[in-house]
């Protein structure tokens, strides 16, 4: 049987049968290839940001439809991971223990959970590897150096669930790796960023794409479909890649950060803890602009080294044929503050934590290259692949199928929705309302040159009461 490689950049849905030839009595015949970068902005050269070198995830983005304003679930790893991979909002638990709640919960009553995205397509015949971080823990594995086989984050998902850890030892220290084996340890020693001359493999991201690669290769010389997940940890903090990809920012001029300053009154303001945290030498970018920029470029370097593998890993996706017939989704698990609102992390409901990169490819679509303004959300990419494929859409997934902005770039999104702690946010295409538990509320209108920096609430009463509404009807599914 022939197979097919589903592409997804977190992108939207592609069609059903016409367009894309999903669905036949043969039983699916599309893979999947699913790329999550983490901490990644949609700050990239496709996304409007001139500054940043990111050719690769722009020629991806000229090949299918790029979601322009795609919103996370949650502003997190671990629970927009979640919200990911099971199609469903991550309301219950703390922190990042969404996936290993559910996980436990399993154990004790596997009926009461429904199947992840990955149990679903392999319950439909597929084959599933994940490489690197695709869940919260990379390698999908709990327990001591988040490396014990018989504590899986995701019981069933996978066949196989993999994540190279070279000298780092453990997957706990590669996500926090530095150069050379080097691990983040107490004390003074963990420096914000680091730049050292070298190959990919130097750093953990280059083990990860290596052991992609192969991975990729070995499953499109197979008939049976796959779903293939590839999960990159750079950007993610802290800022470290070659030396050549920081050397590309040499004499780049980076744009102003806009409405850098903390705001005013109750909001869901973060003091930028896991940022603040590192060896910083002495030095805040919120009150020294040479040092704003010198960080700046050193993320900027962390894109540029991610999309080289997103590059390396479309190139032996074209080597084994499966391009023809492969969807891709391209997704960044949430944002990343910048300096915006005087923030340097996530953890926030504002614009810049819950905005990030999806992209959605397959090699018949039309329109390709055109972008998509509708408002969508992460849940939606679980009805999306399996509309893409011809799996029947889950009843217990939240999200709903992109297929009709794949098909037509023009068509309206629907309101998206997030939760941290004890807030809550919905955007709609004009504005944001945060909720919090303490009944103070905030909304931002869009259309404004002010954006999220003038809370408007006192002066729409009854448009706040009405996106209430909504708000807890979504969260109440």
């Amino acid at each position: 049987m022939k197979t097919t490689v589903v592409y997804f950049i977190f992108g939207a849905s592609l069609c059903a049968s016409l367009v894309l030839g999903a669905g036949n009595d043969a039983g699916p015949s599309k893979n999947v290839l699913l790329l999550c970068i983490d901490d990644l902005r949609p700050e990239l050269n496709s996304f409007g940001a001139t500054h940043i070198h990111s050719p690769n995830i722009d020629q991806l983005v000229a090949q299918g439809r790029a979601f322009h304003r795609h919103y996370v679930n949650a502003p997190s790893c671990g629970p927009t991971r979640y919200a990911m991979l099971t199609g469903r909002y991550p309301v219950t638990g703390n922190g990042n223990e969404h996936l290993l709640l559910r996980a436990k919960k399993m154990a004790k009553n596997p009926a009461s959970v429904p199947p992840s995205m990955p149990e679903w397509f392999r319950k439909n015949g597929y084959t599933t590897v994940s490489v690197g971080k695709v869940s919260h823990y990379p390698g999908g594995r709990c327990g001591k150096g988040w490396a014990d086989d018989t504590i899986p984050e995701m019981p069933n998902a996978w066949d196989r669930h993999l994540m190279p850890v070279g000298e780092w030892e453990t997957p706990v220290a590669a996500m926090h790796g530095y150069a050379h084996g080097k691990k983040r340890m107490k004390g003074k020693g963990n420096y914000l960023f680091e730049s050292v001359a070298g190959p990919d493999t130097i750093y953990p991201d280059g083990l990860i794409a290596e052991e992609g690669l192969g991975q990729l290769e070995t499953l499109a010389a197979n008939d049976k479909p796959f779903f293939l997940a590839i999960g990159l940890i750079k950007p993610h903090l802290p800022f470290g890649a070659p030396r050549n990809y920081l050397e590309l920012y040499d004499g780049v001029e980076f744009p102003p950060i806009p409405h850098a300053t903390k705001p005013k009154g109750l909001t869901t303001w973060s003091g930028s803890g896991e940022f603040m945290g590192y060896n910083r030498w002495g030095k805040d970018p919120r009150n020294n602009k040479e040092f704003a920029t010198e960080v700046r470029r050193h993320y900027a370097a962390c894109v540029s080294y991610a999309d080289k593998h997103v590059g390396d890993i479309l190139a032996k996706l074209k080597e084994t044929g499966a391009d023809q017939n492969t969807i891709i989704v391209l997704w960044g698990d949430h944002g990343w503050h910048l300096g915006e609102h005087s923030v340097w992390g996530k953890h926030t409901l504002f614009e810049e934590s819950l905005r990030s990169p999806l992209i959605v490819v397959d090699p018949g679509m039309q329109q390709a290259g055109q972008k998509s303004e509708a408002v969508v959300e992460t849940v939606d990419v679980f009805p999306t692949l399996c509309d893409l494929v011809g799996l029947e859409i889950p009843e217990f997934a939240q999200g709903v199928s992109l297929l009709p902005m794949l098909k037509n770039p023009d068509r309206s999104g629907h309101a998206a929705i997030a939760y941290h702690r004890d807030r809550s946010t919905i955007r709609t295409d004009q504005h944001r309302l945060i909720v919090h538990q303490n009944g103070h509320v905030e909304l931002y209108d869009h259309t404004t040159p002010e954006k999220e920096t003038v809370n408007s609430a006192s002066q729409d009463p009854g448009l706040v009461a009405d996106l209430k509404i909504q708000l807890a009807e979504a969260l109440q599914q």
